[in-house]
């Protein structure tokens, strides 16, 4: 409205009612025309790399993305609600315009890593959306933490929780390594819990395949759960220093403390390859038997998962129940009650039964994924009338599954590798060792604090 600084503020006013009224009623006359067309250009909006929707919430795909839980040198991980089934996920953000061509093909080997598991301790990945800058990993949320923050929290485990824990923990390392998978991080920061406090083995950033006979040579990890032989420089065929990181985490939920500790790294090396440890007088014989059996200085001589699945502490209380190799379940993509919901999305019989016997992680298969997910009460009741409504197609994302699905490499912000090539230290991964290292240093620190804290109590 031209001039209405200069009108006297009563017929300002009056003019602003007389617009406002005209709008309601002009817009309740073609209300029912436009809705569907909003509705379209809403959903469009919310399958931009990163948009505003009416809520004024950022949106990535069909998520909206509600508040960061975690945040590394060139990525970040935010929690996120997916749109269409009210499920919590946890979306990892990464930034490719930040990692040379080496990392990010260690990016993409994480990803296609990631699609090959299925373990229920094992955090799943449901979604890839990629941008030209832009890497979107949708996973599983855990919403009970680390474990690391548990026991700052908690304090030591007794050992029946320890080992209900511990048999979680294993069978999804053993299931890793029965796929030639090897870890290389397991720390208590990677142990997730969600809502039952059952454990999810997260960030498969150092992750690598291995072959026996095929010798890795990559340092990567936290020190103070290291092998010996990563200290030496040794190479290595991968899942010793798994069983090594295992024993130091079974350690770490008994005592609430660390095995090996030190004020800087060549302490700690020095320590580790001591192999000597304190033994607290709480611990059991049996317990501190199958502690014995994981931190042997000589890989060779390391227990295999195989044996510990068969150890007397593991199965301890479960009679009859012995911890036995995963068997994985064959995915039943034909639940037609799934399908009939995603119908009535918007979805097509063609595109759900395409998406699902080809394993595309897009929009189609999280979203079956995710109805096969159970949610919290607040969600299912957000999610009521969600579900009933015909779901907006949007404009497409390129999907990194497919442009990707061949690659080789792996890791993001927190990637490392095995072969030669990667031995020249980038400045990423100079800056990921280094912020690993400080992040393991403030971890024992945090310890010591956290054990003087509890003395000084007691």
């Amino acid at each position: 409205y031209r001039g209405w600084t200069a009108l006297p503020v009563p017929k300002r006013l009056t003019t602003f009612f007389i617009l406002f009224f005209q709008h309601l009623s002009l817009g309740a006359s073609r209300s029912d025309k436009t809705t569907s067309q909003s509705s379209r250009s809403l959903g469009a909006r919310c399958r931009n790399s990163i948009a505003s929707c009416s809520d004024e919430q950022p949106h990535i795909g069909n998520y909206r993305l509600l508040k960061t839980i975690g945040k590394g040198n060139f990525a970040k991980v935010k929690l996120a609600r997916h749109i269409l089934t009210g499920r919590e996920v946890a979306i990892k953000i990464i930034d490719k315009t930040q990692l040379n061509p080496t990392s990010l093909q260690k990016l993409f080997r994480e990803v296609r890593i990631m699609k090959g598991l299925n373990h229920p301790n094992i955090v799943k990945l449901f979604e890839v959306i990629e941008t030209d800058k832009t890497l979107y990993l949708v996973m599983e949320y855990a919403s009970g933490g680390e474990v690391f923050d548990y026991l700052v929290s908690h304090g030591r485990m007794k050992e029946v929780e320890a080992r209900a824990k511990f048999r979680q923990i294993v069978s999804a390392v053993h299931y890793c390594h029965m796929k030639n998978i090897v870890h290389r991080d397991l720390k208590a920061e990677n142990l997730l819990l969600d809502a039952d406090a059952n454990i999810k083995i997260a960030d498969f950033g150092f992750s690598n395949e291995f072959t026996l006979g095929n010798k890795l040579d990559t340092f990567c990890g936290s020190p103070p759960y290291a092998a010996p032989e990563l200290f030496q420089g040794k190479k290595y065929d991968g899942p010793e220093v798994d069983v090594w990181s295992l024993g130091v985490i079974l350690y770490t939920l008994v005592s609430g403390s660390l095995p090996f500790d030190g004020q800087n790294l060549k302490e700690l090396r020095e320590r580790v390859l001591r192999g000597k440890y304190r033994v607290p007088f709480y611990m059991s014989t049996d317990c501190e038997g199958i502690l014995r059996r994981f931190l042997v200085l000589n890989p060779a001589k390391r227990c295999t998962l195989e044996q510990v699945m068969k150890d007397k502490w593991i199965n301890t209380g479960y009679e009859g129940d012995d911890l036995k190799p995963h068997i994985e379940p064959v995915e039943d993509y034909s639940d037609a009650a799934r399908i009939e919901v995603m119908v009535g999305m918007g979805f097509t019989p063609e595109e759900i039964k395409d998406s699902l016997l080809n394993q595309k992680y897009n929009e189609v298969t999280a979203t079956y994924l995710l109805l096969g997910r159970k949610g919290d009460e607040s969600s299912d009741a957000r999610t009521a009338s969600t579900l009933s409504l015909a779901r907006v197609r949007p404009s497409p994302v390129t999907n990194g599954t497919n442009k990707h699905s061949s690659a080789s490499g792996s890791s993001s912000s927190t990637s490392s590798s095995h072969s030669k090539s990667q031995r020249s230290a980038s400045t990423y991964h100079r800056q990921r060792r280094h912020s690993d290292f400080c992040k393991s240093l403030l971890c024992c620190d945090r310890f010591r604090r956290f054990k003087a804290s509890r003395k000084g109590n007691q």
